[in-house]
């Protein structure tokens, strides 16, 4: 193994974990939380500085990963990055025990979802946008990120990204892995722009869109507000976020092979028909049980049943009612989908 460059790896990529810890400290500003922009800059400062440090010792490691040192880079990425990213709330207190910090950053560098915390709506903003970030970040993977913005770590790049992607299989849609990295962070920019302005319109605050697009697009479900997306009551909100979760639960690939106008073979790819399948035959399903039980209109049941349907499928998480009310089916169609 290439222990060397694995730790050259590895600390180029909790630099730039740590640079992002610049955005909240951002909204730290503009909801005059002062206070909590240190939590951030000591974390920060200190992953630079041995980060620098590390990059100066390993500068003569040998350009090249095998597939073994993709596995332990990825593994590692995830272990020190959690850490770094749960010292913010434990430095600030938002979560005092430091085993629940990093549970709770773990969960949103994973996508994963689940959470320690009873009282949400009590952390700070910028806490609250720091873990939904690292929601963001965890969607399409760090490592992924590492691929497209160092062109220089194109060396075993298809190694560090094969160890990382959940799939069975990973397509390269360029010649070039660090091409295809920067097709698919750009396609899921792309993305969050478009879902965050969707909502605003939908009368949501900047923080509040931003916030929800990271859990949708990530796939991860962590929401600002304890009673979820169910806190707007809005239908608007509702379509956006159904639709974008469904988005998100589709093989990125399949959205280049649309712009570069391949949609025969989109239409074709089984991955896909069976997806959509699952998803219009459990919504019908689910929406016929709630509109002869549970709601009054057709559309509302509709709306309800998309919308959590979408959420489990895609293993979100968001809700908008309480699902354990309805009737039986409907909750045996759901916890299939799981």
């Amino acid at each position: 193994m290439h222990m060397r460059s694995v730790f050259r790896v590895l600390s180029l990529l909790l630099f730039i974990v740590s640079l992002f810890m610049i955005f909240p400290m951002l909204f730290a500003l503009y909801y005059r939380e002062g206070n909590m922009i240190r939590y951030f800059l000591i974390p920060m400062g200190g992953t630079a500085l041995v980060s620098l440090v590390a990059l100066k010792a390993s500068r003569n490691a040998p350009k090249v990963l095998s597939i073994r040192d993709g596995f332990l880079l990825v593994t590692l990425s995830w272990v020190f990055s959690t850490l770094i990213g749960a010292l913010p709330f434990y430095l600030s207190g938002a979560i005092p025990n430091f085993v629940d910090a990093y549970f709770e950053t773990m969960s949103g560098f994973t996508t994963t979802g689940a959470s320690i915390l009873s009282d949400i709506e009590s952390l700070p903003m910028s806490m609250l946008f720091w873990r939904s970030l690292t929601h963001w970040l965890g969607g399409m993977g760090i490592v992924v990120l590492a691929v497209a913005i160092l062109p220089f770590l194109g060396i075993g790049a298809y190694q560090m990204v094969k160890a990382e992607a959940p799939g069975p299989t990973l397509d390269k849609i360029a010649p070039k892995m660090t091409h295809t990295a920067k097709i698919l962070w750009l396609t899921y920019i792309f993305f969050t722009v478009a879902q965050t302005i969707l909502l605003m319109l939908g009368h949501m605050t900047l923080f509040d869109a931003l916030t929800h697009t990271f859990g949708t697009l990530a796939t991860g479900g962590f929401s600002p507000k304890a009673a979820s997306v169910g806190h707007y009551d809005s239908a608007y909100i509702d379509i956006v976020i159904t639709t974008f979760m469904v988005m998100a639960g589709m093989n990125f690939i399949l959205y280049f092979r649309l712009i570069t106008g391949k949609i025969g073979a989109v239409l074709k790819n089984t991955e896909f028909k069976v997806y959509i399948a699952i998803f219009i035959v459990a919504t019908l399903l689910v929406t016929a049980v709630l509109s002869k039980s549970t709601y009054q209109t057709f559309a509302k049941s509709l709306r309800f049943g998309a919308f959590q349907v979408a959420s489990i499928l895609t293993t979100t998480g968001y809700v908008t009612t309480d699902y354990d009310l309805w009737p039986h089916f409907a909750r045996v169609i759901l916890f299939t989908l799981m």
